[in-house]
């Protein structure tokens, strides 16, 4: 049989939320807003599936470039390019840097 290679494949571990991160989401995740050119992380919620980022970027650090409708159009490296994607607000988090 082969194996699935759906969008999400792979995903069963990566993206599991821990019993203490489990019920509703924060009203305020959803109403933060970011501003261009500030750093956020990537950390995709799987309880809420709509603007969901791939998984590959999950827990990188990014710029935000400019708002699209609700969500936020990211500029994050791979490698040796730069790739821009669409997130919404429920999967991003302020980036705390030290």
């Amino acid at each position: 049989m082969k194996g699935s290679k759906g969008y999400r494949s792979r995903t069963r571990r990566l993206l599991k939320k821990g019993p203490r991160e489990r019920g509703k989401m924060k009203l305020s995740k959803l109403l933060y807003e970011y501003e261009p050119k500030s750093r956020v992380v990537v950390k995709i919620d799987p309880s809420v599936q709509k603007g969901m980022p791939h998984r590959r970027y999950h827990g990188k650090v990014g710029t935000v470039i400019a708002k699209r409708g609700r969500s936020y159009i990211i500029s994050v490296t791979q490698g040796d390019s730069t790739k821009e994607i669409l997130a919404r607000p429920e999967h991003l988090e302020p980036y705390k840097s030290d």
